[in-house]
């Protein structure tokens, strides 16, 4: 199974939503990426025009600036006609779990700023109920790590502070700090949510309810589309 050609399909999938004079979100991640490069080929061969993007990482913004789309923010475009992104898990209910890029609160920002959210997935990302593979993100301050764990411990997980490749805390492009969450099945996640942003020093969680419009997901049997419940 070549998982980065079904994440290739699913983001070229994804780009036949995005019509000229759109503003639209642009995620992170490898999914992304793909998506970012195939926007830029169509904006190249003069099938999209008038496309600005917001970006949701800086390394996205990098990314996006290499290939030559036209970036703006959301103090000029506070309201998206389309994001596209990831995500590390998918369940049926297109709930997700997000946030192993390490860009989870600007990419909740950008899909709620958006009339829709478009999620870009390969086959390996739908899951039956969130948990079953990935632990959960938690943006988290600095200050605030040591009440956060026992805080987050106290609700079933077992925390683990992101570092990165030379050992050190995992910094946000906000500042922050990341606990990755191995909680394992979640049975609620609408509850979980709800008493983790009540935890002091939370700044995000990679759950993402109730905000994606549509999943387009590639798998060895071509390209399928899943929409939110009506």
């Amino acid at each position: 199974m070549d998982d980065n050609l079904y994440r290739q399909r699913a983001a070229e999938r994804a780009l036949d939503y995005v019509e000229n004079g759109m503003a639209i979100g642009l995620g992170t991640g490898s999914t992304a990426s793909f998506m970012l490069r195939g926007l830029a080929a169509r904006l190249a061969e003069g099938r999209l025009q008038r496309i600005v993007g917001v970006p949701t990482s800086e390394q996205t913004a990098a990314l996006a600036r290499e290939l030559g789309i036209p970036l703006t923010t959301l103090d000029q475009h506070p309201i998206l006609d389309l994001a596209l992104d990831g995500a590390d898990e998918v369940d049926p209910h297109l709930r997700l779990i997000k946030g192993l890029g390490g860009a989870m609160l600007r990419e909740k920002i950008v899909a709620a700023s958006a009339e829709r959210f478009i999620v870009m997935a390969s086959v390996s990302k739908r899951v039956q109920r969130l948990g079953e593979r990935s632990p959960l993100p938690v943006e988290v301050v600095a200050f605030g790590v040591p009440l956060c764990m026992r805080r987050l411990a106290a609700l079933g997980a077992e925390p683990v502070l992101r570092r990165d490749r030379t050992g050190s805390p995992f910094v946000t492009d906000e500042g922050h700090m990341i606990l990755d969450c191995h909680f394992g099945v979640i049975a609620d996640p609408e509850a979980l949510a709800a008493a983790i942003c009540a935890i002091p020093g939370v700044v995000a969680h990679g759950l993402f309810l109730g905000m994606a419009s549509l999943a387009v997901i590639a798998g060895p049997d071509g390209v399928v589309e899943l929409w939110a419940d009506s």
